[in-house]
């Protein structure tokens, strides 16, 4: 159970983060049963029924789930002499928990970006660009008859879909992943109602890199949003007008998408885990995968160094004697 090819996770990164787990796990459970007696407990601690899985156990379930996206009964036959009650039953009580982590910070051990405020006052105090994207992920077409049933058919896909966005920094590790909506919504409208457009008011030293869905982000902060150039309207290809518009055009949205390689290289990392390549499970605990899986990657990305340019400003050279 704990190997990388079946949990995702490196078997240090696993230890870890059942230790980060496990004291939360146990406080919501007992913060339950307190409920549950409507008051404190009347017997020791460890008196009656004990659980059939233990933290240790319910974490690499839970993990293997998201990276395989194996079933219920798969993992009950295969792996755990259980019930699925209580395989569904420890999942459930564990993803809540992986997302709740927030996402690593590079350089940075033990600080996590939980919010959209969060990662614009680290991008700002620390100079980094933010580069904005969505992922959109095929999802199950809801029932005929149901409210809003046509609010998941995406225009751009033709199909029934959930749309993400992923903020992240020029290596491609992921700062921030969410505003979870239906496929249909426009990937700036999505981003406006989780409030961008107040944290580009908050903090004006912040720079960010968007594609063609985002541009009137651009249009509204020109100095921080960069958007590639409209298509010139008097020129559709190279024969109908001159070859130096046309091509600018063309080269300036070249060079911009080959910028934001690092972004979609951080969608392409989610993508590796198995619910993100077609999720079959409800739309409501859609958004708590994903926060979850996209938790875990941000830890992994975070470990890579970071990559400074070198500067091309001219240094004054001071002679010394030898």
């Amino acid at each position: 159970m704990a190997h990388p090819a079946l949990c995702g996770l490196a078997r240090q990164h696993l230890s870890e983060l059942i230790e980060e787990l496990a004291p939360r796990w146990e406080a919501r459970c007992e913060s339950g049963r307190h409920e549950r007696r409507w008051g404190h407990r009347r017997r020791q601690a460890g008196a009656g029924p004990k659980y059939e899985l233990v933290c240790t156990d319910r974490v690499p379930a839970t993990l293997v789930h998201l990276r395989t996206g194996l079933t219920y009964q798969a993992l009950v036959r295969v792996i755990y002499e259980v019930s699925s009650s209580t395989i569904g039953r420890a999942i459930a009580e564990i993803r809540p928990l992986l997302a709740d982590r927030g996402f690593a910070v590079p350089d940075r051990p033990g600080v996590r970006l939980r919010t959209l405020a969060d990662v614009f006052a680290y991008a700002e105090a620390e100079d980094v660009t933010l580069w904005i994207d969505g992922m959109e992920t095929q999802v199950r077409r809801p029932q005929a008859g149901r409210p809003g049933r046509r609010a998941f058919v995406s225009g751009k896909r033709r199909q029934n879909t959930i749309k993400t966005t992923t903020i992240s920094d020029h290596q491609g590790r992921t700062l921030w992943s969410g505003a979870e909506r239906p496929g249909r919504m426009h990937d700036q409208t999505a981003m406006r109602t989780e409030g961008i457009a107040e944290q580009f008011h908050q903090h004006p030293g912040v720079k960010a890199e968007v594609d063609d869905g985002y541009r009137g982000l651009a249009n509204e902060f020109p100095r921080q949003v960069s958007a590639p150039p409209k298509k010139p309207k008097s020129v559709t290809d190279p024969a109908d007008g001159p070859l130096t518009e046309y091509y600018g055009w063309h080269e300036h949205k070249r060079r911009q998408s080959s910028r934001r390689i690092c972004v979609e290289h951080a969608n392409a990392e989610v993508r590796q885990w198995r619910p993100f390549q077609r999720y079959t499970g409800r739309h409501e605990t859609y958004g708590e995968t994903h926060r979850a899986i996209a938790a875990l990657v941000s830890d992994r990305a975070a470990q890579r160094p970071t990559l400074h340019k070198p500067g091309t400003g001219l240094v004054p050279v001071r002679v010394t004697a030898c």
